[in-house]
């Protein structure tokens, strides 16, 4: 499988390189995550430094002695070089049972400089301040952006072809090295098969796996749509399902707490506060659509959406739907003292589809940037102060 340099989290991780922060590295499972720590590891050793690096990968055999959390420690204290820059690696650190008291007895020793990766609700974002007593840093490792595909590819010419391609492939890596697209779903299914049942029905004990599977596939069908735990159930229990409401969203949680999707609060822009009743969700990767449910219904409006939302928490924005009266906008992307308000559309070559486009934006009367991001094929250009842009231009943009 060849290799590319991950920059912007290798430069996150050498930005934090020294700090007595623990960095914690998340993300859905084969997005890259052990690739990026060798990455750093290489970097480490490539500066002109005393440095003792410590590298425990759980998932691997040599170490399988080291999941319970006492031989943990006394295994990475032993490691412990005087005199030396001491830097810790753990991979997939959620396999040890208890590990952030290890983690946490390390830290306050004040001995390493601990980076630590996992790939599940162990190290879910909204958790991290109640498993360690020290201060984390995340690093949020997502799969591949499509500048990244073109990078692996080494594509420099035809990007509209190849911009198709990745709409299907997705930016799941490992799935790259196979030739044909049923491979490529096949593998993309195995990580779907392996979050839902090794990740999640055995860690949260879940007795009806078909009614869970189900709810994960409704919402793969649905990114992009307004959803809760109510319509959800709603929707199943004509399909004669006895699911609860509170089950729903318990699952819901689940899911995410996987990074196998993730959630757009709706943000009322005239009362300027978030609604709590219905969000999007969006898929950590298309691909997972295609490859569990199938191609049958492309719906590439539904799925440029997904995509553009991905990049935007790639380029760190908090991502939000926008509500204006009775008008939606899709994305108000927030950045510090910025934001800027996106519409995502497979076609507007249609006079009326694009009018239905631009009609939210115009009706907003801050002067923050305005964008409607489609499949044009063709140069960007403003109409009435907004942005029209191709998806395909964009996502190749810094």
């Amino acid at each position: 499988m060849q290799l590319i340099v991950r920059k912007k989290y290798l430069d996150e991780l050498i930005e934090l390189y020294g700090t007595p922060d623990i960095k914690v590295i998340t993300g859905i499972r084969r997005s890259g995550k052990s690739v990026l720590l060798q990455e750093f590891i290489t970097y480490l050793k490539s500066l002109n430094e005393q440095i003792n690096i410590v590298m425990i990968n759980l998932q691997e055999l040599e170490f399988d002695y080291l999941l319970e959390y006492h031989a943990l420690h006394k295994y990475i204290m032993g490691q412990y070089k005087e005199e030396m820059t001491n830097v810790l690696l753990i991979d997939e650190v959620q396999m040890c049972p208890q590990f952030e008291l290890a983690i946490n007895s390390i830290y306050a020793k004040g001995i390493y400089d601990i980076y630590i990766t996992g790939s599940n609700a162990f190290l879910l974002s909204s958790d991290l301040a109640t498993l360690f007593t020290g201060r984390t840093m995340e690093i949020k490792v997502y799969p591949f952006s499509f500048k990244e595909y073109l990078t692996y590819y080494k594509i420099t010419d035809r990007y509209d072809d190849a911009f198709d391609k990745y709409v299907k492939t997705g930016g799941m890596p490992g799935a790259y090295v196979y030739k044909t697209e049923d491979r490529q779903y096949d593998y993309v299914r195995d990580i779907y098969s392996t979050i839902l049942i090794r990740d999640l029905v055995e860690k949260y004990k879940i007795r009806n796996k078909l009614e869970f599977t189900n709810i994960s596939e409704f919402m793969m069908d649905n990114i992009g749509n307004l959803l809760s735990p109510n319509n959800i159930c709603e929707t199943l229990k004509n399909d004669q399902s006895e699911i609860t409401r509170k089950t729903v969203s318990k699952y819901i949680g689940y899911l995410e707490n996987a990074f196998l999707f993730y959630e757009a609060k709706r943000y009322d822009l005239k009362g300027k506060k978030y609604l709590t009743n219905n969000s999007k969700y969006y898929l950590c990767d298309s691909s997972f659509r295609y490859a569990v449910n199938g191609t049958r219904n492309m719906d590439y409006g539904r799925v440029y959406e997904n995509i553009v939302y991905l990049e935007l928490r790639r380029r760190d924005y908090e991502v939000y739907v926008g509500k204006l009266y009775k008008k939606e906008i899709d994305f108000v992307a927030k950045k510090r003292d910025t934001q800027i308000y996106i519409q995502v559309s497979d076609n507007i070559s249609d006079e009326k589809t694009f009018e239905r486009e631009y009609t939210p934006l115009l009706a907003i009367k801050d002067a923050y940037p305005k964008l409607i991001i489609a499949r044009t094929r063709h140069e960007t250009y403003d109409y009435q102060g907004i942005q029209v842009i191709d998806i395909c231009r964009w996502l190749q943009e810094e």
